[in-house]
């Protein structure tokens, strides 16, 4: 449904739509491919994150800035990082008529190996980047809101703990 001009009206249509036409197997076209981007941009996030962390804030106190700051880079980090195995998960979920045809691809695409290799007959070393900016700015603020609560409640329910084990 995200793709430009879906047929789609609702996600009841889409999945009744894709579930019929092309079988439940549709749906995990592309799950190995989600794994596979996910595991590097949490563990590149994570250590960026940490990594600032120490440069920035290295008695880790509760520092609002430090937090936010450090977890927009991670976050971007991450992103700019991960986008060629995003470009090749898009792919593999949208199944784009349009780019497979003019490679001769008939039927569905399948496969981390055969992404990356349309993704680099279509545009080359620059098609794994394609949508790189969008990526990193829609990441910097999730991630830098995400570790400021993390941290906000870690420091709160610590010194919550804190205090009442001092006033007993």
């Amino acid at each position: 449904m995200q793709m430009f001009n879906s047929p789609y009206r609702s996600v009841l249509s889409c999945v009744r739509t894709v579930q019929r036409t092309e079988g439940f197997g549709a749906f995990y076209r592309s799950y190995t491919t989600q794994l596979t981007m996910n595991v590097p941009f949490q563990a590149i996030h994570f250590i960026t994150y940490e990594f600032l962390q120490e440069h920035m804030n290295p008695l880790r106190g509760y520092n609002p800035t430090s937090h936010i700051v450090a977890g927009a880079v991670a976050g971007a980090v991450a992103a700019a990082a991960t986008t060629p195995l995003d470009v090749c998960k898009t792919l593999l979920n949208t199944q784009e008529n349009t780019a497979l045809s003019s490679l001769n691809i008939r039927g569905h695409l399948s496969g981390m190996l055969n992404a990356f290799r349309t993704v680099y007959q279509l545009g080359g070393l620059g098609g794994f980047f394609k949508g790189v900016q969008a990526r990193v700015i829609y990441q910097m603020p999730s991630t830098a809101i995400a570790w400021s609560v993390y941290e906000f409640f870690k420091y709160f329910l610590t010194k919550h703990r804190l205090e009442k084990r001092t006033s007993l």
